[in-house]
């Protein structure tokens, strides 16, 4: 893993700038080139070829291509062996240096034949181009800023804010859009004029002309070719396994983070499969036993005979919460990023890379929001029902507890009430009807259009299945993963120096996956029927029949207790807030939360953390 940065001009003491600000990325070393109308730099992470051959920027024999790339090509050896055959010479062992030549090879389509998590720019100055890339799945972030003449670009938002060329201001939009998902849907950033390069495309810059274009390489095509789970389930192993194998192409050491869930489990197994003698996990737990995992993690650990560590979290502390903000570049209020950063530190202590398991609830319809989706088209058939369900809700208090039959229904019941074009993400959605009215001012209900789902929809225009479970899964995989679970692994671990891999999200499995027919993943109200019949054998049964559960931090209860401070401190005096918001409703919802009456904690957590982000990087400028 590594930094990278870079712009369409020249400026030595720009780009030194913007790498200072990825060190964390990249603490191996240290590059950079300015030449040829443009400049690059890249700090390193050493992972293959750790010798001083595979620093970066790296450049072709002709002294005029220079690459800097982020992530993990895992097919390089055939790639280089190809390359090799047409005449390329290569100086180093690194993945990355097979992308270089590739693009000689292949210009822009070298794309389509990696296999990986990456993203990379590429300064061709004998064409005058610069192009950008990133995977197909959003594994690897990539940000840009073009003002019709200029482009400036980084992994992370804070090395382009070294550019004092670069105006911070709240993207309104974004912060309306935040406030419901809990993270910035592409291809905007809570930064006005920042944008994500979306997954699955490529950017081409015209340095003469000052253009730029962007082009999808790639998509989730669904064309079920299986009529019985059986069929499917010895080709699925196979490919699960392939995915893992790959991922453990290291030259340092490695491991796994381990919940004792379904699919961090099965990688774990696949792990073992694949010959690796020492496995090394990771768990997180919490005092709340409603909110920890750790009984089902100790047990798969002493299972698989791994050298576990455990990092018990019994708070939040302030510190951790800043650091938080700062490396995830604008709000995103998963309740697990921060549990996330604490246990990729603990884990950076005895490896350099680690196997996760996300993508697995996303390919194989494993959230709760699958299921609730489902039952709501069996509850529009009964007339009135909705609304007396709402009723009994609405007169049931929260509970402390994370899940619970009331807590469960009351957000069911929360998602239901919401437009029925959002699908499943109305139970990943946490704005009410009416409730963006009544908190944001009239500037920005003049400025903003409060169209929930309009991101949902865009996206589905472009899904070729009509198929609910088929539409569910392309949002999932487009949207909230590729935008917040995907952005959160990503800023978290290279926080701390650590990689991160996720095998479910190797592109030649999730295309398998979209072979697969819906009822394949959601088969009845069980969730991953096709997985837990694929892994029968390979993990005991008891993780094979097991619900899901996560690792998100007991928030809610630290709104009313630890965090209460913080909390009524920023809300009533943060710019954001008093600029943008209407304090009077904020308060109310403060009130509510901390009575017990209501569960806000999620748009509370969202302001929280827009207040915060808010001070560290544009009050602070």
């Amino acid at each position: 893993m590594c930094g990278i940065c870079g712009f369409s001009w020249e400026d030595e003491g720009l780009i030194r700038a913007m790498a200072d600000r990825l060190e964390h990325r990249g603490p191996d070393a240290r590059g950079h080139h300015v030449g040829g109308g443009g400049s690059l730099g890249h700090t390193r992470l050493a992972i293959i070829d750790l010798s001083p051959r595979g620093r970066q920027p790296m450049v072709n024999e002709a002294g005029d291509i220079h690459i800097v790339i982020n992530g993990e090509i895992y097919n390089h050896q055939d790639l280089r062996k190809i390359l090799k055959e047409r005449g390329h010479v290569f100086t180093s062992d690194s993945d990355s240096e097979a992308v270089l030549h590739a693009y000689e090879e292949w210009g822009p389509g070298c794309i389509e034949r990696l296999i990986g998590m990456f993203c990379f720019a590429i300064l061709d100055s004998r064409r005058g181009k610069v192009m950008l890339g990133r995977d197909r799945l959003g594994i690897k972030p990539l940000y840009y800023h073009h003002d019709g003449r200029r482009l400036i670009f980084a992994n992370e938002i804070k090395a382009m804010l070294a550019w004092p060329g670069l105006r911070r201001g709240v993207d309104l939009n974004s912060l309306y859009q935040y406030l419901g998902y809990e993270f910035v849907p592409a291809p905007r950033t809570m930064f006005e004029g920042i944008y994500k390069l979306k997954q699955g495309h490529y950017a081409l810059f015209d340095v003469a002309s000052g253009t730029l274009e962007e082009n999808p390489y790639w998509d989730i095509i669904f064309q079920p070719r299986f009529k019985h789970p059986g069929e499917a389930v010895e080709e699925l192993r196979a490919l699960l396994k392939l995915a893992v194998k790959r991922r453990l192409m290291s030259d340092v050491p490695l491991g796994v983070f381990l919940s004792g869930g379904l699919d961090s489990t099965t990688v774990t197994a696949l792990m073992r499969a694949c010959g690796v003698e020492t496995v090394r996990s990771f768990s997180i737990a919490y005092p709340d036993p409603t909110f920890s995992e750790l009984e089902y993690a100790n047990a798969m650990a002493e299972h698989y005979r791994t050298e576990h560590t455990v990092l018990m979290i019994d708070g939040l502390k302030m510190e951790d919460l800043e650091t938080a903000v700062y490396h995830l570049d604008e709000p995103m209020t998963d309740l697990s990023a921060i549990p996330l950063m604490l246990i990729c530190r603990k884990a950076r202590e005895k490896v350099t890379v680690v196997l996760s398991g996300e993508g697995g609830d996303e390919v194989f319809c494993g959230y709760d929001r699958f299921k609730a989706s489902k039952a709501a088209q069996w509850l529009q058939g009964i007339p009135g029902l909705k609304g007396v369900l709402g009723l009994v809700a609405d007169r049931l208090p929260d509970q402390p507890q994370k899940k619970g039959a009331i807590n469960i229904f009351k957000r069911y019941i929360d998602g239901l009430r919401l437009p029925a074009d959002g699908g499943h993400l109305r139970w990943q959605y946490f704005l009410q009807p009416g409730q963006a009215e009544s908190l944001f001012t009239d500037q920005v209900a003049a400025e903003v259009r409060f169209d929930p789902f309009l991101p949902v929809r865009e996206i589905l225009e472009h899904c070729n299945s009509a198929e609910r479970v088929d539409r569910e899964i392309y949002a999932d995989l487009k949207l909230s993963m590729a935008d917040s679970v995907l952005m959160k692994v990503d800023k978290m671990s290279m926080s701390t120096a650590l990689e991160v891999r996720v095998p479910f999200l190797d592109h030649e499995f999730v295309e398998f996956t979209a072979a697969l027919p819906g009822w394949f993943k959601l088969k009845g109200f069980t969730t991953k029927y096709i997985l837990r019949q694929a892994i029968k054998g390979l993990v005991p049964d008891q993780v094979v029949n097991r619900g899901k559960q996560g690792y998100s931090l007991p928030v809610k209860n630290l709104l009313r207790d630890q965090l209460r401070p913080l909390m009524e401190d920023l809300l009533r005096t943060s710019p954001l807030v008093r600029q943008y918001l209407r304090p009077a409703y904020v308060e109310r919802l403060m009130n509510e939360h901390l009575a017990g009456t209501h569960n806000h904690n999620h748009v509370l957590w969202a302001l929280v953390n827009a207040a915060l982000w808010h001070r560290r990087f544009l009050e602070a400028a």
